[in-house]
């Protein structure tokens, strides 16, 4: 399948065909990965991504295991 592509900035709207929009506010965002792409940290198939702009966060504990992808302004939490 194909890898989400990140760099100095990620723009989940280049994905869209394939992530679906699960809940959105003005700083986060959450997607269920229906297309079945590759984690850009690991490269395996990934099941929901949170992408955020807050300087913190606070998480309860994925169900699995889980990657983090830094960009220049965002932090991606992406659950396997």
């Amino acid at each position: 399948m194909t890898a989400i592509e990140v760099g100095d900035h990620f723009d989940y709207h280049e994905y869209r065909e394939g992530l679906k929009l699960l809940q959105e506010t003005r700083e986060t965002t959450h997607l269920a990965n229906r297309a079945g792409f590759d984690c850009p940290a690991c490269g395996r198939s990934f099941e929901k991504l949170l992408v955020t702009e807050k300087r913190t966060n606070t998480f309860n504990s994925p169900p699995g295991p889980f990657c983090l992808v830094r960009t220049d302004d965002q932090m991606l939490v992406l659950t396997h």
